[in-house]
């Protein structure tokens, strides 16, 4: 294949919110953070949101906007059952966002509440994540019988196993927090420490990909031999294989195999607003099972690897604010071009336009790194 370079234009700011994927699960939130009746908030995709947990332990998510005057619901009173708004006392179901009372009505009043719906989107825990639903502008409300996409999670291969969870936030339009979580060249320069690999090993490699619904599947390989922590996994005798998923709008999915033994992690870059995201990585393994302070240990590390990306994206945020033109080449940054393809057939999709895969085959990349 030819090589070639693809400019990626200056992005104004803000970046408009027609740029950002609706209709889909994002992770909100880690879910131990709602308890009992305490009101928590966070933005996605620009959306301002307030989360708690009901009664029943079932979650619920709202737009945090009083459909009646706009003032914040987090700023009302929520008894396990009904959130109520601050300024006029107006009542809501949270998992329906449905109104069931307006203390100022009078016998006389012809209005009825039950009619008024505030913002209420689906939300699901999983994996120790809130994750919300959020439809495109215009949809209208959702109904609990509509059928939505399956709730991501972390691939899972044994009933027992261990789990951490990292997070961070990048202040940088999502794209660029999703091409650096599939860029394969930046590690022996960003993650270089004796714990992972250094630039003086980098080396010629060749990867497979192939097309797999609204994403791209790096196919099952040996990983990577200067990569310290796979090496120990060579403990269990058993040959060692990696495959790679991205899926839109923002998910990698890694699974490591060592016949029984597996690591498998989901990692998302989630748009908070137009120009801000946040990583979240999500893992479960049954690798060293057994080892005192795995977890720990595992946490220490994954936080450190998480905190190299976020230091380098803050660095990056301060030369995009003069709108670079930025370009991509061939092959190691041919994901990040699929990436872009995908999501613009996506955004097409919405209005109509059958979505086009810009992978139509397997596919042998090569680079260095």
């Amino acid at each position: 294949m030819p090589d070639s370079i693809i400019t990626i234009a200056p992005q104004s700011e803000p970046q408009p919110p027609a740029s950002l994927i609706f209709d889909d699960w994002y992770p909100a939130l880690r879910s131990h953070q709602l308890k009992g009746r305490k009101l928590v908030t966070t933005t996605l995709l620009g959306t301002p949101l307030v989360l708690g947990r009901m009664q029943d332990s079932t979650l619920f998510a709202m737009r945090d906007s009083c459909p009646h005057r706009g003032i914040p619901l987090s700023c009302g009173w929520f008894d396990g059952k009904v959130l109520t708004c601050k300024y006029h006392g107006w009542a809501f179901a949270p998992t329906t966002g449905q109104c069931v009372q307006i203390p100022s009505l009078t016998a006389s009043d012809t209005l009825n509440p039950n009619r008024i719906f505030a913002g209420a989107f689906p939300c699901v825990e999983r994996d120790g994540y809130a994750w919300v639903y959020l439809p495109s502008a215009g949809r209208g409300r959702l109904h609990a019988d509509e059928v939505l996409p399956s709730v991501p999670e972390v691939p899972k291969f044994s009933d027992r196993f261990r789990s951490a969870h990292l997070t961070a936030d990048l202040p940088c339009h999502v794209d660029h927090g999703i091409i650096g979580l599939m860029d394969p060249a930046h590690g022996p320069f960003v993650h270089q420490s004796w714990w992972w690999r250094s630039r003086h090993s980098i080396h010629e490699k060749t990867k497979h990909f192939e097309p797999i619904p609204e994403g791209f599947r790096m196919s099952a390989h040996a990983p990577s031999g200067n990569s310290a922590p796979y090496k120990l996994l060579g403990v269990y005798g058993e040959p060692i294989t990696t495959t790679i998923d991205f899926v839109l709008p923002n998910r990698r999915f890694e699974t490591i195999r060592c016949g029984p033994k597996w690591f498998a992690s989901l990692t998302t870059v989630t748009p908070t607003s137009p120009n801000a995201c946040r990583i979240d990585v999500a893992a479960a393994w049954n690798v060293f099972y057994a080892v005192p302070l795995i977890t720990t240990i595992a946490k220490f590390f994954g936080a450190r690897f998480v905190r190299q990306d976020q230091e380098t994206m803050i660095q990056q945020a301060e030369g995009l604010k003069h709108n670079p033109s930025l370009m991509l080449i061939d092959d190691a940054d041919r994901p990040a071009k699929w990436y872009f393809a995908l999501k613009q057939s996506r955004l097409n999709a919405a209005s109509g336009t059958p979505f086009n895969h810009p992978l139509k085959e397997p596919l042998t990349l090569h680079w260095r790194s």
